[in-house]
């Protein structure tokens, strides 16, 4: 398949979109309220989304596209960190669950930034809870799934994409 770069950047852009979407929908319409590493797993997906919309924009040709597919493997690989590191907790005997913490606004009031991220990303009880699976695989699970094709996608695109003729 060889396709116009933009199209295919535009894609990587329409998949973040419709998860942010997804995940929204869940959240307003269905109930789930995300927990603080769920809300980091939404900072990754809005990065590799902007980077696949600057992509997208821009158009860029040779070694350009190149730099925007590591730009948007590197969000999608942090988020399918995060997105691992939430899965592994969810796996844990309750008995070796981390106590629960504060809401991450809370957090964002009384401590710097930095040691909010390194306190979110060790995980709590909170992330832990599994709230909804599908084909028994935990939302968590899935967003993993989605940032690994993220970044193969993201890879994978200028490889596929037709040279401008101009």
């Amino acid at each position: 398949m060889i396709a116009n770069y933009r199209s295919l950047a535009f894609l990587g852009f329409l998949a973040c979109a419709v998860g942010m979407a997804f995940a929204l929908y869940l959240e307003h319409f269905r109930g789930y309220e995300p927990c603080p590493m769920c809300i980091f797993q939404r900072v990754a997906m809005i990065g590799a989304g902007l980077i696949f919309l600057a992509a997208t924009l821009h158009g860029p040709t040779g070694f350009g596209r190149w730099v925007y597919a590591l730009l948007a493997a590197t969000a999608s690989g942090i988020g399918a960190g995060i997105a691992a590191r939430h899965v592994w907790l969810q796996s844990l005997p309750e008995d070796q669950v981390p106590a629960c913490g504060p809401a991450l606004d809370y957090l964002m009031d009384m401590m710097p930034l930095m040691e909010v991220v390194q306190l979110v990303l060790s995980g709590d009880g909170n992330c832990a809870k599994i709230d909804a699976q599908w084909l028994g695989v935990s939302l968590p699970g899935w967003t993993l799934v989605a940032f690994v094709g993220l970044a193969l996608w993201a890879l994978i695109t200028p490889l596929f994409a037709r040279r401008p003729s101009w």
